[in-house]
This record gives structure tokens, C-alpha cells and sequence, in this order.
């Protein structure tokens, strides 16, 4: 059966092109541009066009496109001249993922961490969005049993035929989608986690804790006991007891990263002993861009991290507070490259919040993708920080240049930089 994928670039994209080649299919793919995945895509036997052309587009069985590929797309206009089988990415998961046994994690933040440990714990198949540093892609296949990270974002998660329903919490997201109804989103949620045999949850969320259905229930106040952080070979670490099955390790620094753990570990113990579970557990490295340290020497730190909601930016400065008092570092920069402009405006009083505690905040232009331009005044709506802004960064060994009109205006060579975002910000932060 021969597949392509318009838009295989994408994080989540890529790993469903990955399971289907590996599984026989004979998969293509394209994007409107070459980047670090596409150039793996290629190097693993997939054929991938750049640009998107029409020429692309060749009797396939079956044609595969992201959400942020529009109707007048070539290739989406040519497969319907040759009336190929076109589905969106969340309607093709229900017949990729019919046949195999899913481990589901879904939530507003934390869920590709999670997915990652979850496969980590498991030693199982694993489609994630995001690169495990553990097997160095965000797939990888040893049976049929699948770690997924599951995307509420269009209510694709109720397509995954979840065995295992996994939720860290709920809080809004993406409610554009839903049209900003709450009771719809909500209502997804509950849809996920009925329609699988085994559910696992935080049950202080403040939606969760009145489920009704049956589920293994996280109670991180009174489950999770005697956190402690740690550096380990000069990476960060994260000790804790877990209800009554002992103390456990996993990498990366926070509450929320004993929380995620615990999560994963719930679920694992309906099938796996706990010693097996402790052991498998420390094959986790941490993924690429999520605490991603990408550069660090005795006084000067670059992380790369993927928060881009105002909540993931607390608990990352907050991871960055625990590493910092590790290092003895005392002086932090953060690099934020707003994510969408309907995310900025809806969340923009959290986001004015939210970067408590940096000593200067450099602001890059809003990434966006096939929405509207809105006007935010940045300049007012963040004044009470120590603000400046840049049109971009480059990264070099021991500094980071900020630009402004191609000119190099000022230089970082000491202290913890911290960059968050989920636009290109992660290629910056690697000089690349």
C-alpha cells in the first residue's frame, strides 16, 4: 500500500510515517520546507518533495495531511482530481491504530514527557511529539504495543483507540477549535477516557476529580512523598516515593516530573512488577527541547524548552530555580517566542505572570502559521520586566548574539538562558 503524507515534517506526522514504513508500507511524504526531520526522513528510505508540488501526488492509496495544510494546497487539490482516499491526520489515526494496543496520554501540558517515560517503563513501540533522548526519534517500534502521545487540540484523541486512557490534567487549550466551549471540551475528555478498558488520572485536576467513572486515581498531594532534586552526573534528577510501592528516580527536575512519572508508572503496574518498572525507569533520558540543556559550562547554561503556555513557563522557571540553586548560578534570561497569536491574546494576562522571577526577557516576533495577524503591544503589556526585544537570535559556543535588523545589538556570555516556545526558537537556541 503506497501513503503520502502532506506536511511529514511536522513532529506528529513524521512518527505515524515512521510506524508505517516500518510496518511495510511504502510511504512518501512532503513539506514547503527542508528541516532536521525531513533530513532523517530521507536518510531512513522515505522519499519526501520540497516544496509541495502537484507532481508529488501519484495515484497513492492513500493521502494523509496535517492540520495546517489549507484547501488550496497542491497536492490536496490534486489528489482530489485523481479522487484519491484524503483524510486529515485525526481521521487516519482510527485506521492506523485500530490493530494495535494503546497507551494513550493526553493533557494540556506534560503528555509528551509522560509518553516518553510511559515508553520508557514499557520498552514498548512509541509515537510521540517530541524526540526521546532515549532512542533519539520521536518513534520507534518493538512490538504492538504503543506508548502515543494523543492530541486533544481537534479531538483527535478519541480516534486513538485507547486500551489505556492517561490524563494529567485538563486545563483549556486550544479553544478556538471548540469554538470556546468549555462543556465540549470537557465533554472530549470524558469521551477519551470511557471508551478504554484501563484509565489513569490526576484526580486533583479540578475536572477529573469529579469523574465518574472508574480509573486508578493519582492523589499527587498525598500519593507523591519525600521529592527530592538532585543533579546526577550534572543532570538533573528528580527522587520520590510513590503511594506504597517505594522510591523511584527519573530524569529532569520538578513536581510536575515526579507527577508525570507517577502517572506512567500507574499505568504500567496493571501489567509490569515494580522492580522491573524501577529499572526500566532510569533508561529515560529526558526528550529533545522539553529542559533540553543544549549548551553548559561553569557559568553560562543554554536550555531549550518547548513551554508555551503560561502554565508550562511557570513549572519550567521553576525547574530552572532548582537548577540554578544546583549550579550557583544567580542570574537567568528568558528567550520567549510567543506561540500563536490567538494563544498570546487569550492567555495574555497569565502570560504578563507568568516570567516572574527572570532578571531580563527578551521577546521574539510571534510564530504563527495560516492565522490571522493581530496587533499586541508588547512593549506596554510587558514593561513592568526588564524587557527587550530582538528580531532573532544566533547561537554560538559560550554566547548568544540578539539581532535587530540583521545587526547584532547586544550579547549573552554568563548566566542561565532559558529559551520557550514551540516555534523555530528550538533551532536558534541550537545555532542552526
Amino acid at each position: 500500500m503506497r501513503v503520502h503524507f502532506i506536511g511529514i515534517g511536522g513532529i506528529g506526522l513524521s512518527a505515524l510515517a515512521r510506524f508505517l514504513q516500518y510496518r511495510g508500507y511504502t510511504v512518501s511524504g512532503s513539506d514547503i520546507k527542508p528541516t532536521p526531520i525531513t533530513d532523517e526522513l530521507k536518510k531512513e528510505g522515505i522519499k519526501v518533495n520540497i516544496p509541495q508540488t502537484s507532481d508529488a501526488i501519484d495515484n497513492h492509496d492513500l493521502v494523509i495531511y496535517s492540520a495546517a495544510v489549507q484547501n488550496h494546497n497542491p497536492e490536496i487539490i490534486e489528489a482530489k482530481n485523481q479522487e484519491l482516499l484524503l483524510l486529515p491526520r485525526k481521521e487516519a489515526l482510527s485506521v492506523i491504530m485500530q490493530k494495535t494496543t494503546n497507551y494513550c496520554v493526553c493533557a494540556a501540558h506534560g503528555k509528551s514527557t509522560t509518553t516518553a517515560i510511559l515508553s520508557s517503563i514499557l520498552q514498548s513501540s512509541a509515537i510521540i511529539g517530541a524526540i526521546s533522548k532515549e532512542f533519539n526519534s520521536n518513534f520507534r517500534y518493538i512490538d504492538d504495543i504503543i506508548a502515543f502521545e494523543a492530541d486533544e487540540s481537534d479531538e483527535s484523541f478519541i480516534l486513538s483507540h485507547p486500551y489505556c486512557s492517561i490524563v494529567l490534567n485538563t486545563e483549556p487549550e486550544h479553544m478556538e477549535y471548540y469554538n470556546y466551549d468549555e462543556k465540549r471540551f470537557y465533554a472530549a475528555y470524558e469521551k477519551f477516557l470511557d471508551i478504554a478498558k484501563l484509565r489513569i488520572i490526576n484526580a486533583e485536576d479540578d475536572f477529573l476529580k469529579n469523574y465518574k467513572g472508574y480509573a486508578i486515581r493519582l492523589y499527587p498531594s498525598k500519593d507523591i512523598h519525600n521529592i527530592e532534586f538532585i543533579l546526577r552526573d550534572d543532570e538533573p534528577h528528580t527522587k520520590f516515593t510513590l503511594k506504597d510501592y517505594g522510591e523511584f528516580e527519573v530524569w529532569g527536575f520538578g513536581v510536575h516530573i515526579a507527577i508525570d512519572a507517577s502517572c506512567a508508572i500507574l499505568a504500567a503496574s496493571a501489567t509490569m512488577d515494580i522492580e522491573t518498572i524501577k529499572e526500566n525507569l532510569s533508561k529515560y533520558k529526558g526528550i529533545k527541547k522539553r529542559f533540553d540543556i543544549v549548551q553548559k559550562s561553569k557559568d553560562f547554561v543554554v536550555i531549550d524548552d518547548y513551554a508555551h503556555h503560561p502554565t508550562e513557563i511557570l513549572a519550567t522557571l521553576e525547574s530552572v530555580k532548582l537548577y540554578k540553586n544546583q549550579k550557583a548560578i544567580t542570574y537567568t534570561t528568558v528567550v520567549w517566542q510567543p506561540h500563536k497569536y490567538s494563544r498570546t491574546i487569550d492567555n495574555l494576562e497569565y502570560f504578563k505572570k507568568c516570567f516572574i522571577g527572570c532578571d531580563k526577557l527578551i521577546i521574539l516576533p510571534v510564530w504563527t502559521v495560516a492565522e490571522e495577524v493581530k496587533n499586541i503591544d508588547f512593549e506596554k503589556e510587558f514593561s513592568h520586566y526588564n524587557t527587550i526585544f530582538a528580531d532573532k537570535i544566533n547561537t554560538i559556543e559560550g554566547k548568544i548574539e540578539l539581532i535587530k535588523d540583521d545587526k547584532v545589538f547586544d550579547t549573552i556570555t554568563s548566566g542561565i538562558v532559558v529559551g520557550v516556545g514551540a516555534g523555530d526558537i528550538t533551532y536558534q537556541l541550537r545555532g542552526k
